[in-house]
């Protein structure tokens, strides 16, 4: 009788637990609906000749013509390639963020990794408007470094990396790696601590040195933590972000680093279409669900790891 009523009790404490947990996310899902979800009835501008200051009753319905439209113009490709070509690259914070957490976890001081993870942590939490003054102010054309290299190589240059078209692209992914390569070193943290120490106790009996202990433990424990972040992060290839490019973004190097976030900015606000972008808008929302799905579905079969 006694352990039906403390089974009972125990029912009780967990369901409360329970909703507490499921009322914390209440913020959550209400900040996704109003800012993702609602939003999306926006889409039917796509579909009629909407003109700023007019109803859409009193504009034409018109189809799929701004989706022709939109997708006739070859510029579009420019974009949608410097999209791909950025995303990809940009897949490399991954690897450098797995291998940042894994060697700060054998550091021994520990006052030394912690701050070495709060300074690498940092510039996730400093916005692009400040990155692009600290770059400016060292690789403009009077800029420190480049006048620093001015003096070393004896001839002033006219090409800095903030307007040198062979070099924008991979400017760009090496900033945005700078940037969150720290912060994303966290979640692999977080997996390393939870990998069974008996394991690195039973490889130093077997006479594993550190290396080897790394190889054949550390890194097998992170593959499915990289792996899903590695699905997610496929899955948005063609979301680069809006505020990098609309702060380094000048005419001398426009076509190789517009992307389609601000391609669509562009469109609907710098040349009031608002139609076509949102047209454009609506194509790569469906792209990256594709994207989504499809990789998850290849990372099952292949490894068993998923993350729908």
């Amino acid at each position: 009788m006694e352990t039906a009523v403390a089974s009972k009790k125990k029912r009780r404490r967990l369901k409360k637990s329970q909703v507490v947990l499921l009322c914390m996310t209440i913020p959550s899902i209400l900040f996704i609906a109003v800012f993702s979800y609602l939003p999306m009835s926006g889409w039917i501008y796509s579909f009629f000749d909407y003109r700023i200051g007019y109803k859409l009753s009193n504009c034409d319905f018109v189809g799929l013509a701004n989706f022709k439209y939109a997708f006739g113009d070859p510029y579009v490709l420019t974009v949608i390639g410097n999209t791909l070509i950025i995303s990809i690259l940009g897949l490399l914070n991954l690897p450098i963020a797995c291998a940042i957490a894994i060697f700060l976890s054998e550091v021994r001081g520990r006052k030394f990794r912690r701050t070495v993870q709060t300074v690498i942590t940092l510039p996730n939490f400093i916005s692009w408007v400040i990155v692009y003054s600290i770059a400016f102010a060292l690789f403009s054309n009077d800029g420190l470094l480049t006048t620093l290299m001015a003096n070393i190589i004896g001839r002033e240059t006219t090409t800095t990396l903030l307007s040198n078209p062979a070099t924008a692209k991979l400017f760009m992914v090496g900033l945005n790696i700078w940037k969150s390569a720290g912060y994303s070193s966290i979640v692999f943290f977080a997996a390393i601590t939870g990998i069974d120490p008996e394991l690195y106790d039973a490889a130093k009996v077997d006479g594993a040195g550190r290396w080897q202990r790394i190889k054949s433990i550390t890194i097998p424990s992170l593959m499915p933590t990289l792996m899903v972040l590695a699905i997610i992060q496929i899955g948005a290839l063609l979301n680069n972000g809006f505020d990098q490019y609309y702060c380094f973004m000048n005419p001398l190097i426009k076509e190789k680093i517009e992307v389609l976030d601000y391609y669509v900015y562009r469109l609907g606000m710098l040349e009031n279409d608002i139609p076509v972008s949102t047209a454009v808008s609506m194509c790569k929302t469906f792209i990256s669900v594709i994207l989504v799905f499809g990789v998850n579905k290849l990372a099952k079969k292949a490894t068993g790891q998923s993350v729908v």
